[in-house]
């Protein structure tokens, strides 16, 4: 059985690399933010901790799966249920140019999003950022004990890895 973790911060390319990989070895991916926020017909409402964990498990016992996301303490169980966690370490330069552009690209409706593209969330992504680079070390000596299956990628990696 194959499950798999992807865990990157904002515009890592974790869903492109999610799908990729889904698609060629068949396997159902499933972005955690859609997890944390659940689409209603009232509009999106956050599932507490608990509800996020019974939603997670209830995947988890459908068989094998990827799961794709920036880190969160609410599903930090999925770190002990992968197979193989892959962290996206991709260039900073990179991160934020991809921010604005996919803020550009959701405002000219060329793409898609989950949540409302507006410079407020613009902002938020750049802080996100930019937090997870001031607690980059935290995280990754939280993922230390997970090294007999964790791959690190970096930019120039991740292609190879879709296409091999």
């Amino acid at each position: 059985m194959k499950k798999i973790l992807i865990l990157g911060i904002v515009a890592s390319g974790k869903t492109t690399l999610a799908k990729g990989i889904s698609q060629k070895i068949n396997i159902p991916w499933y972005e955690l933010d859609t997890i944390v926020h659940h689409e209603t017909p009232h509009g999106r409402i956050k599932r507490t901790s608990d509800e996020q964990i019974v939603v997670i498990q209830d995947i988890d016992r459908r068989g094998p799966w990827i799961f794709e996301g920036t880190d969160r303490e609410s599903y930090r169980c999925l770190w002990d249920m992968a197979d193989t966690i892959i962290f996206l370490d991709t260039p900073l330069w990179k991160r934020k140019m991809r921010i604005f552009l996919r803020f550009v690209k959701q405002n000219l409706g060329i793409e898609k999003s989950h949540y409302t593209s507006d410079v407020q969330m613009l902002k938020m992504m750049y802080k996100w950022t930019r937090d997870f680079e001031r607690e980059r070390e935290e995280f990754e000596k939280r993922l230390h004990p997970y090294h007999q299956k964790l791959i690190i990628l970096t930019d120039n990696k991740k292609q190879e890895l879709i296409h091999s």
